[in-house]
């Protein structure tokens, strides 16, 4: 008797439905396994058998053949246990077959036929839903994860004899439900609180401008200057994640494997601070089966780069189509995906290898040649796209013994939210205006193209003097001064001003110093 399921593969982020075709008919006793299976699909049949002599069922000592539809696509990973066991049990007419045409099922079978948890349900269940499916049967450890998709039946169980007793008795059990409104506005407490830097101003007004524009940031200064301080306090300030942009984060962690140990819904922005010997795949992401790295796992979020010029430079290179583009390609030899990854790079280094180059305490112990050789591993395009660059002191004795503490976290992330909101509100205006010329939905000013930046960062006269003072001075590229224009956007953002003004221009100006350091 032929038995057809439905379940579905991971491919990037999004989810293809798989059917799974089960045929139980005379012949030696075998199992086969057909439709680019790997090697964890192919030993699911070992499983599937124990699971099923372990919960009562009988398993068929016929021929039996799986095949996986479609069958082009490459299948992984556990997840197809469930449906396989359940094709087989409805094949050889051991359960109710009626609703398995319209429900999807994935999990991991254990050898005494308990479900595990498997990674990717997420992304499966929101496709689930578009492609017109009842209801989704997963481990109870992925139901919750599941049930954030809304207008999605789960159902949640604990093992095949459940599994089997659902599909006689469907009415005695309840789809899972999720609070999410409960979730997102649930007290978000960051460990880490700008009142707790002190001094630091210039550095601060660079973190606060960061946040507003979704601007890349880079802190130069001598060790113990509180670089890394100020970096792990910036998405303390940033707006919360909408539904939206929680659930598409969650998705991304959900493929990787990493939702369980965060709950079924991401409320906080990522924050990855991954060490400097990491490669390039684990930064872009990669593998035969691509899997999102951490750039992809900083999706709304901050990838903060610690000791930048310690990075092979090989490495630091991958990066530059994510920052410009807002996502990564990863082409393999059957397949190409696309992760997203729109995020705030914070970069920090030393102004030379001894650390002390320009304090005004410790003399520097580097020879020119040592600081260019240190220079040299950050690339001229690489730079170009760090929009503000930062130059952090050591603090003075009285700043580090004084008692007093700089402003909360709470009140810039007010400020940051309000000119958020001027922002998108002129986004929406010039929607509803120049609908022929609009981009997609932009939401910070860091996004902008070349045409937004002709619309909405006009300069007068002396703020035109000013700027082709500093390219000339500063020998700045195209892409240089388009990052000034945005930072200045930012600031005449903050400051509730419509058009630009030459100190915005000028304050923009400032945060490029650092490109002729090398």
């Amino acid at each position: 008797m032929l038995a057809r399921i439905w379940s579905a593969a991971i491919v990037g982020i999004d989810a293809v439905k798989v059917g799974v075709e089960v045929d139980v008919a005379g012949g030696l006793p075998k199992t086969l396994v057909v439709g680019l299976p790997d090697a964890a699909v192919q030993e699911s049949k070992e499983r599937v058998k124990a699971a099923l002599k372990n919960s009562g069922f009988a398993f068929p000592v016929r021929k039996i053949v799986i095949n996986l539809t479609p069958a082009d696509l490459r299948k992984e990973g556990p997840s197809f246990d469930l449906p396989i066991s359940v094709g087989i049990l409805a094949a050889s007419e051991q359960i109710n077959a009626q609703l398995l045409g319209d429900h999807l099922f994935l999990g991991e079978v254990s050898l005494d036929g308990s479900l595990r948890a498997v990674a990717g349900v997420l992304p499966i269940a929101a496709a689930a839903r578009n492609l017109g499916i009842a209801g989704l049967v997963v481990p109870k450890d992925n139901a919750q994860e599941a049930a954030v998709v809304k207008d999605l039946a789960v159902y949640g169980l604990k093992s095949l004899t459940e599994v089997a007793d659902f599909l006689d008795r469907p009415e005695k059990y309840q789809p899972v439900k999720s609070d999410i409104q409960s979730k997102l506005e649930q007290s978000r407490l960051y460990l880490h609180n700008l009142k707790d830097v002190k001094g630091q101003v210039h550095a601060r007004r660079a973190l606060e401008i960061a946040a507003v524009g979704g601007h890349n940031l880079i802190f130069v200064g001598p060790p113990g200057s509180g670089k890394t301080m100020l970096a792990k306090r910036l998405p303390g300030i940033l707006p919360p994640l909408s539904f939206l942009e929680a659930l598409e984060v969650s998705q991304i962690y959900s493929v990787a494997g990493l939702l369980k140990d965060k709950g079924s819904l991401i409320t906080e922005r990522p924050f990855r601070s991954p060490h400097h010997s990491a490669s390039g795949p684990s930064l872009v992401g990669g593998g035969s089966f691509p899997r999102p790295g951490e750039i992809s796992l900083s999706h709304k979020g901050v990838l903060f780069l610690d000791e930048l010029t310690e990075f092979k430079r090989n490495v630091l290179e991958f990066l530059r189509q994510p920052l410009e583009d807002g996502f990564v390609t990863i082409s393999r030899t059957r397949q190409s995906v696309m992760f997203p990854a729109q995020f705030t790079l914070v970069a920090s280094t030393n102004p030379c290898p001894c650390g002390y180059f320009g304090d005004p305490i410790q003399p520097c112990t580097c020879s020119p040649r040592q600081r260019e050789q240190y220079w040299a591993k950050l690339s001229g395009p690489l730079m170009d796209r760090i929009d503000l660059q930062v130059a952090v002191n050591r603090l003075k004795p009285e700043e580090m013994i004084a008692q007093t503490t700089g402003e909360d976290s709470t009140s810039v992330r007010a400020r940051v939210i309000a000119a958020r909101e001027r922002t998108a509100h002129r986004w929406q205006t010039d929607k509803q205006e120049n609908t022929k010329l609009s981009s997609p939905q932009i939401t910070c000013n860091a996004e902008m193209n070349s045409s937004h930046l002709r619309r909405f960062c006009q300069l007068d006269q002396a703020s035109s003097n000013l700027l082709e003072g500093a390219i000339r001075k500063l020998g700045l590229s195209a892409r240089a001064m388009d990052r000034i224009l945005k930072v200045s956007r930012t600031i005449a953002d903050l400051a509730g001003d419509e058009h630009l003004k030459s100190h915005h221009v000028a304050e923009a100006i400032q945060y490029r110093t650092i490109d002729r350091l090398q």
